[in-house]
């Protein structure tokens, strides 16, 4: 009896594990929670995913195409900004000099950003569709060495000739398509696509949005604050300042870890000690040249 009912038992956990992977693997499963299960090590829950998704879409991050313009725009303009406060607080300017300064750098800095950020991207690409073009031109001229050249590259990331000869012929039959490979195997250089013009501009307004909205968050401090409190000090502002975008540091820190290996904790940490470092510069700075022109 004792035995039949053990045999139950392990009959009945043996038939709930089977459900519990055929629901993972028939459950929709988005790329974002396919990342997810890397992390916890969920290996049939990973297994579900790669069955069951539809190849047809990217599986890369999509927030993370935009995250180089974001952070450095972002870092950039509050950087900018609270360097212009630090350098004049240690400067004794006035809370006005402060705002004229700081504002008209702001957008005008956010705006040379932008231009530069689409201008640098939409030229790279440029350059890399004219590489692919030479290449491509080698591989109509001269099919034989470009196989070559490939098979060579193969080999000496371990695969025997015998491989890579199959896989680099193989290959070379769809000539587009072994193009792409080629510059990326050969020349370390992704094939942008057709719409890259498109994504240049939007790179670019990424980065004048982002550039301007974090840069103004240190100067808000002095628009708000003496609206409602006239009588507080240049110091107090400062300080206010400094609070503001210290927490600002952080959190962006922390957010960029989402998008690469780091810890959270320690990524706005990082970002927050590289900050308050260029902040003391400036400050210093400020007031060295206060000092000699007394």
């Amino acid at each position: 009896m004792t035995s039949h009912q053990s045999n139950g038992t392990s009959n009945g956990d043996v038939e709930a594990q089977v459900n519990e992977k055929s629901n993972l693997l028939s459950s929709p499963v988005k790329p974002e929670d396919a990342r997810l299960m890397y992390l916890e090590k969920n290996e049939a829950a990973s297994r579900g995913f790669h069955e069951n998704r539809d190849f047809t879409e990217e599986p890369h991050q999509k927030g993370g195409d935009f995250l180089k313009a974001v952070i450095f725009g972002g870092l950039d303009g509050i950087l900018t900004s609270f360097a212009i406060v630090a350098g004049a607080t240690g400067g004794s300017l006035s809370n006005n000099v402060v705002l004229i300064l700081g504002f008209s750098n702001i957008f005008a800095d956010a705006l040379s950003m932008g231009v530069g950020e689409f201008l640098s991207s939409k030229a790279h690409n440029e350059w890399v569709l004219k590489e692919r073009s030479r290449e491509k031109w080698e591989m109509d001229n001269y099919p034989e060495g470009e196989i070559k050249e490939m098979v060579e590259i193969y080999v000496s990331k371990g695969m025997s000739i015998k491989d890579a000869e199959l896989v680099i012929n193989t290959m070379a039959k769809y000539k587009e398509f072994f193009v792409d490979v080629m510059m990326v195997e050969e020349l370390s250089l992704q094939v942008p696509e057709e719409d890259y013009k498109i994504e240049a501009m939007k790179e670019g307004f990424v980065m004048f949005l982002s550039f301007a909205f974090f840069g103004a968050l240190p100067l808000l401090g002095y628009v708000i604050i003496p609206m409602n409190f006239p009588s507080m000090s240049s110091q107090h502002l400062f300080i206010f300042a400094c609070i503001i975008t210290g927490f600002v540091l952080f959190i962006m820190g922390s957010v960029k870890s989402f998008f690469s290996a780091s810890n959270w904790f320690t990524s706005g940490a990082e970002t927050l000690l590289l900050g308050g470092t260029c902040a003391t510069v400036a400050y210093l700075i400020g007031q060295w040249v206060d000092t000699l022109s007394q």
